[in-house]
C-alpha cells in the first residue's frame, strides 16, 4: 500500500505537462499560419501593382507614339512632365498610379529624333504600413 500511495498524482502531472506542450505547439501553428497567410497577400497585391505599373507605362508609351505633338507627349518635350491616371477599373482599382515623363531630342541626318524616358509608379498603402506595396517601371521609347 505505501506503494500506492507515492504514485497517486503522477498521471495528473503528466497531463498537465502534455496539455501545455500542446498548446505551445498549437499557438507556434497559429504564428506560421498567419505568417504563410501575410506574406500569399504581400504576394499577391505585389502582382496586382506590378500590373498597374505596367498600364501606366503602356499608357505614357501610347501617348508618345500616337500623340506625338500633343498633350502629354508635348509637355515631355517641354520638360519633366508627370502625370496621375484616373482610377483603374477592376483588381487595380486601389492602385494610384503616377506615370512621369522626360525627353531629349538629337538631330541625324536632318531629322530630329525624340527619346522618351517614361517611369510608371503604382502604390498601395501607406509607406511602413503592413500591406504597403509600391512598383516601379521604366521604359525608353525613340521616335
Amino acid at each position: 500500500m505505501t506503494i500506492r500511495r507515492f504514485q497517486q498524482g503522477f498521471s495528473l502531472v503528466t497531463a498537465i505537462f502534455l496539455l501545455v506542450v500542446l498548446a505551445g505547439l498549437g499557438a507556434t501553428m497559429m504564428t506560421f499560419f498567419t505568417a504563410q497567410q501575410q506574406s500569399v497577400l504581400l504576394d499577391e497585391l505585389g502582382a496586382r501593382a506590378y500590373q498597374a505599373s505596367r498600364a501606366g507605362i503602356e499608357w505614357g508609351a501610347y501617348q508618345v507614339v500616337q500623340n506625338s505633338g500633343v498633350g502629354f507627349a508635348s509637355a515631355c518635350q517641354a520638360g519633366p512632365a508627370s502625370q496621375v491616371l484616373p482610377a483603374l477599373g477592376g483588381t487595380l482599382a486601389d492602385f494610384p498610379v503616377s506615370v512621369s515623363c522626360s525627353a531629349t531630342s538629337a538631330v541625324e541626318s536632318a531629322a530630329t529624333l525624340w527619346v522618351y524616358r517614361l517611369t510608371s509608379t503604382a502604390t498601395r498603402g501607406a509607406a511602413g504600413s503592413a500591406d504597403f506595396v509600391e512598383r516601379q517601371m521604366q521604359a525608353t521609347i525613340a521616335q
